[in-house]
């Protein structure tokens, strides 16, 4: 029986400048930094205490992969105020502010420096 999701990716085109961005502004911990084979790095962070990592994958040459997008991956937060501002001020560009939600929640998007974009919640549960 399926019990988790366990990895997810984002492609990007640098991975060191997206490794800084993950790690030292959002604050993920990384979970895998390898080299393989013709320079290919296999690159695994996530945030602290979640079971889902994200691959931070570069495509091969000539693979084309869907970069600069809506990733389809929301970010939980408990204060998503607080979140917002700290995230602001290490340099992450928000192209939407908090705002309530039909669904009853608070909810943000920011973006990658790809260009890929994510979503920021904060939940009434």
């Amino acid at each position: 029986m399926i019990n988790r999701i366990r990895l997810t990716s984002v492609w990007v085109n640098d991975q060191d400048i997206a490794y800084d961005f993950y790690v030292n502004k959002l604050g993920f911990s990384v979970q895998s930094d390898v080299s393989i084979d013709n320079g290919y790095r296999w690159l695994e962070v996530k945030p602290e205490g979640a079971d889902t990592a994200i691959a931070i994958a570069k495509p091969y040459p000539g693979q084309e992969m869907p970069i600069g997008v809506f990733a389809n991956i929301t970010f939980g937060t408990d204060d998503i105020q607080a979140s917002y501002e700290d995230l602001r001020n290490k340099g992450v560009h928000f192209t939407e502010a908090p705002a309530r939600q039909l669904w009853g929640g608070m909810q943000a998007l920011f973006t990658d420096p790809d260009g890929n974009t994510f979503v920021l919640v904060e939940r009434e549960d």
